[in-house]
């Protein structure tokens, strides 16, 4: 039924007006998962250079559609990692606005969504980019562009914006969802 499939689950928390969040990468993890909505699973797709681990969980942002076609990213900061498919609530404190582009390919926009989750202690005081330590933006867009390199792909940061500019983006990507297409909104 497709309304058991994790990448149709409400993008807002009907009960709280949290943003929900998947995970398809936990933190630590070597390799990059993603969710296969055809078969409602996870799939590998692909492995990092030994020594190399995504620094926080990573997902994706349910109910939503970015310009790349997929669901919107999200980079979810939590005292320690949670399991593949885990299912969270989150609070957006920014965004890091980018593009990528494959080999040969044309630009498009593939943002990376900053969230805390609510449970978080160590980051629970994190509201916005301002509250995170020095040179933590600089490192995690660093890790995207060296992670897309080695997969032929170019990721060019475009700017940082706070929670207001990182809601915009989920709630024209719901709209996106609705609407089947990535450019509505």
């Amino acid at each position: 039924m497709p309304s058991l499939l994790l990448s149709c689950l409400p993008a807002v928390d009907p009960q709280t007006g949290d943003i929900t969040a998947v995970i398809e990468t936990p933190k630590g993890s070597p390799n990059k998962y993603d969710y296969d909505p055809g078969c409602a699973a996870f799939r590998l797709a692909g492995v990092l250079p030994e020594g190399s681990a995504f620094p926080y969980d990573f997902g994706f942002i349910p109910s939503t559609l970015g310009n790349d076609g997929d669901p919107l990213d999200v980079l979810v900061f939590l005292d320690s990692s949670v399991p593949m498919s885990c299912v969270l609530n989150v609070r957006l404190i920014g965004v890091i606005e980018a593009r990528q582009r494959g080999e040969g390919g044309s630009w498009v926009r593939n943002d990376r969504l900053l969230a805390v989750a609510t449970h978080a202690h160590t980051h629970a005081h994190v509201k916005n980019l301002d509250d995170l330590r020095p040179r933590l933006l600089d490192e995690i867009e660093t890790f995207f562009a060296t992670y897309n390199k080695l997969k032929g792909k170019l990721f060019e940061p475009l700017d940082r914006s706070g929670p207001r500019k990182a809601r915009k983006l989920v709630d024209h990507g719901m709209t996106a969802f609705r609407t089947g297409r990535p450019d509505s909104g």
